[in-house]
């Protein structure tokens, strides 16, 4: 039940995206004086040495924000996402790289609060000591809670000032992870229907990624962004990650704009093979391009822009269910 572990994980291709539109998301609520809380659903350990056993092992993080460390000309979204990972690097070397409750961290005012959830109890014992040694500030703004943030997500919503953003990020390596992510937004749109959520999946070679995609785009009355980014083909065997999506409800208007201009860029420094890809669409008010919906859904004011490689230019799909 507690096996995963992102340590291994940390800085890959996946991490890239997710934390690239966290930024961006944290960025746009912090732009008004009203206070905002960020709660993160599966927090991790917050913070990650890249030069540990763990991280070493894999060495993901050398095709993810190892590729990225270097460039001079990233478009500015991707600047944002670099300026934080900097912060925590001051000599220039990349050793460190910050979870989402961090990078959270960074954004937050004195009124501002996170709240964490962190099952695994290793992972939340570390994430606790790294929020104390983060200092009295730290502290003040973040709770640490070890249980389940599936179930804790109900108690929070709606926050006291109206303004928060979800993160939904679980490993998924439970296949029941998929329906807990659906409900789970279900049941929080129902208590707070306008907050942002932002829920981050992995692209895999089996069918509940596409089919959770297919279901958050189809809920009824939401205003959403998805973006999916593939750096290579699936590998033969049907293991490992070849991309990850970030489905955000209630995204703010600035966000298409950033991923539009950042993703082909993205694409080109991360890309493994020709197999790499990118898909962004969005589904609600904005009025960015037109295209026919598909089967069983209403027409909507929605943009799909996507790059070369076998998947370029289509959203994951999984078997149509009635």
């Amino acid at each position: 039940m507690f096996s995963y572990r992102h340590a291994f994980h940390a800085g890959n291709h996946a991490d890239v995206l997710k934390h690239l539109v966290l930024v961006q998301l944290l960025r746009y609520l912090a732009q008004k004086d009203t206070p905002f809380w960020v709660v993160d659903t599966h927090a991790g350990a917050g913070l990650y040495g890249l030069e540990g056993e763990w991280a070493a092992k894999r060495s993901e993080f050398a095709d993810g924000i190892g590729r990225l460390w270097g460039r001079a000309d990233a478009p500015p979204a991707v600047v944002d996402y670099l300026d934080e990972i900097r912060a925590l690097n001051p000599e220039g070397r990349l050793r460190h790289y910050p979870g989402s409750p961090f990078i959270a961290l960074r954004h937050l005012r004195e009124r501002d609060r996170l709240r964490l959830f962190e099952m695994h109890p290793t992972e939340s014992r570390v994430l606790a000591g790294n929020i104390g040694e983060a200092g009295r500030e730290a502290q003040k703004r973040a709770i640490v809670d070890a249980g389940d943030g599936f179930a804790g997500l109900k108690a929070l919503l709606p926050p006291p000032p109206r303004r928060a953003l979800v993160l939904i990020d679980p490993s998924y390596e439970d296949k029941r992870d998929y329906a807990r992510v659906l409900a789970a937004l279900r049941d929080a749109l129902s208590r707070f229907a306008t907050g942002c959520y932002a829920i981050w999946y992995p692209l895999v070679q089996r069918p509940e990624p596409a089919d959770l995609a297919r279901r958050l785009r189809n809920q009824p009355g939401i205003r959403w962004l998805h973006a999916t980014l593939s750096v290579r083909h699936p590998s033969a065997d049907g293991l490992g990650l070849h991309g990850s999506g970030m489905f955000v409800v209630n995204p703010p208007w600035t966000l298409q704009a950033s991923l539009r201009e950042c993703l082909p860029w993205l694409l080109a420094a991360l890309r493994q093979d020709d197999g790499a890809g990118f898909t962004l669409e969005t589904d609600g008010e904005e009025p960015h391009g037109a295209g026919a919906a598909g089967p069983g859904r209403k027409p909507a004011a929605r943009v799909r822009v996507a790059a070369s490689g076998p998947g370029a230019g289509r959203a994951p799909r999984g078997p149509r269910r009635p």
